[in-house]
């Protein structure tokens, strides 16, 4: 710094300074005045602008970080872009003879590449000025120091750029065209060695330089260019007059093309702007314009994107400060940027470690849920298992009642066909007993009068006789065969179905011997005693019949009965 003191020799700049210290000790007092007026008036007079937002605030930024993202998306395009650029500039050089010529092609590439990588514009810048020195020619040599004192003092190299200011004094100056340049250099050097030390001990001194080189940028100036303008705003901002520096910042920013770098300058000087009225809804959105136009423009020097990242950052959107920090490191490494490397460094890990615990709370948090999803899965598992094999317990449950009902069905119908056959018979026998009652009173009358008549002889022959008895038993079993038959209609087919082919039963009227002893059968007289006694036969005559019918059997002779008994079809007419 002292060799920065002693290089300041003109009377003029030395007043300057001068008067900045001045400054400096009446600005405490100007800013407090400032800031007590400033109180009453911003709400009334950025109400409007600052307050007042619109509605679609929040989804208007959204749009511009999807839109940022996919510029940073095509970053690659743009690269490939900036170096067809400039490899055409190097083509045009490679078939240049003219070294005046030669210097204003490679003001191009250097142009190409001062934002782009910082070796190749070093590269070039040596060389331009090498092409200088042959021409000896002093605006040229000087030019070219300004301009490799400035990619220094952007890559960090910041004794080496001040070393080569120290090179060329302020009034030594061949060209007035150089001297605003040789001011801005410096007023960027010092803004970035604030950023690089970040140590409030040292911003002081810088801040004042800054401060007195800025004014006298202002006073070599044209009067009414933006590039004055653009300082007066920078100046009044520092003074807290933010009306006005809007004012001169926001009429300069919305005559720029933003593919230039005077668009990017402007945007950045909005975001600065409104940092400092504390508008984050603005800022961020000339933060993401400047950072989409520098990435468009392969500018690798990104500072919009590393102040966006920490903004984001702030406001708990993680990923995408990490991602844009990320970008902005891949930036700097791109360049070779020692000092935005050394920026990025001190934010980074801040940035980085808070990602890498939300990744870690992530990866805990769908631990956690594949855990509980696991154990719900399992209960789920246990759950089915258990409906499944209540289900099969119901279904089993279902299949006895089933079962069950299926043979109260059954038995309801056996006892529906057991009723009906006690109805029909007993119908049968009570007319039955009453008509032989008529017939023996009738009988009784008859032989009265026989005994009455002393016609003893007759009376004997008549006893004697079966006749009788043969009519009532045939009437007997007519009935039988009439009554079964009207309550089992198709019995005879059914009996014919279980039997042999040649074995069936071919009966025009009523039933046989054997039908009758299987009809016994099926109404559930089984006992060989009861059927003989019924059928007036002697047991071993029954039983010769049920031996000779059971032979009859087309399948298992001894379950034939038992499929006699099953025969159910009955007429309930």
């Amino acid at each position: 710094m002292r060799q920065e003191r002693s290089r300041i020799r003109r009377p003029e700049v030395r007043l300057v300074f001068q008067k900045v210290q001045l400054a400096s000790q009446v600005r405490p007092i100007k800013k407090l005045l400032s800031k007590t007026i400033m109180k009453k008036l911003l709400p009334v007079l950025f109400c409007c602008i600052v307050c007042f937002v619109p509605a679609q605030a929040k989804n208007e930024i959204d749009v511009l970080l999807k839109d940022l993202d996919k510029t940073i998306a095509e970053r690659p395009l743009y690269v490939e872009k900036r170096e067809s650029e400039i490899l055409q500039f190097k083509q045009e050089l490679a078939h240049v003879v003219s070294l005046e010529e030669q210097y204003r092609i490679i003001g191009n590439i250097i142009n190409g590449y001062l934002s782009f990588i910082y070796d190749s514009a070093e590269v070039y810048i040596q060389k331009r000025l090498d092409i200088a020195q042959k021409l000896n020619l002093e605006y040229y040599i000087q030019e070219s120091k300004l301009q490799l004192s400035f990619l220094y003092s952007r890559s960090g190299l910041f004794t080496q750029a001040n070393e080569l200011l120290n090179t060329i004094p302020y009034e030594d100056l061949a060209n007035p065209n150089l001297r605003p340049r040789y001011c801005w250099y410096y007023i960027r050097y010092y803004e970035n060695l604030i950023k690089y030390t970040d140590n409030s001990k040292f911003s002081v001194e810088y801040i004042a330089k800054i401060i007195a080189y800025r004014e006298m940028l202002i006073d070599i100036l044209p009067e009414n260019g933006d590039l004055r303008r653009k300082e007066i705003a920078f100046q009044l901002q520092e003074n807290g007059e933010y009306t006005e520096a809007y004012r001169i910042l926001n009429e300069i920013y919305v005559k720029q093309n933003s593919s230039t770098n005077s668009y990017v300058t402007g945007a950045m000087g909005m975001a600065k702007l409104y940092h400092l009225m504390d508008s984050s809804y603005q800022e961020k959105k000339y933060l993401i314009l400047a950072a989409i136009a520098d990435i468009k423009m392969s500018v690798k020097e990104n500072e919009a994107l590393l102040t966006l990242a920490m903004i984001l950052f702030r406001e708990g959107d993680i990923n995408r400060a990490y991602n844009y920090v990320k970008v902005a490191l891949e930036d700097a490494n791109f360049y070779n940027s020692r000092f935005r490397n050394t920026v990025i460094a001190r934010m980074q890990p801040v940035i980085e470690n808070t990602y890498l615990f939300k990744i870690q709370q992530q990866k805990d948090n769908l631990r956690l849920f594949a855990t509980l999803l696991a154990f719900f899965v399992i209960a789920l598992a246990v759950t089915i298992f258990l409906i499944f094999r209540q289900n099969r317990i119901v279904s089993k449950a279902r299949e006895n009642l089933k079962t069950v009902n299926d043979q109260l069905i059954g038995l309801n119908r056996k006892l529906d066909e057991a009723n009906l056959v006690k109805e029909e018979y007993i119908g049968y026998f009570m007319n039955q007993c009453s008509l032989y009652i008529d017939k023996m009173d009738s009988y009784r009358k008859f032989i009265n009068r026989k005994v009455k008549a002393r016609q003893i002889d007759e009376l004997y022959s008549l006893t004697s006789s079966t006749l009788a008895v043969d009519e009532a038993v045939n009437e007997l079993f007519n009935t039988f065969d009439e009554v079964f038959l009207k309550l089992y209609p198709d019995f005879v087919e059914k009996v014919n179905f279980l039997l042999k082919e040649d074995e069936e039963y071919r009966v025009k009227k009523g039933l046989n011997t054997e039908l009758r002893i299987l009809a016994l059968i099926r109404l559930g007289i089984i006992d060989t005693n009861q059927i003989a006694v019924f059928l007036r036969f002697s047991v071993q005559t029954i039983y010769n019949y049920r031996s000779r019918i059971r032979k009859k059997a087309k399948k298992d002779q001894n379950t034939f009965e038992e499929k006699i008994k099953k025969i159910g079809s009955f007429s309930l007419q």
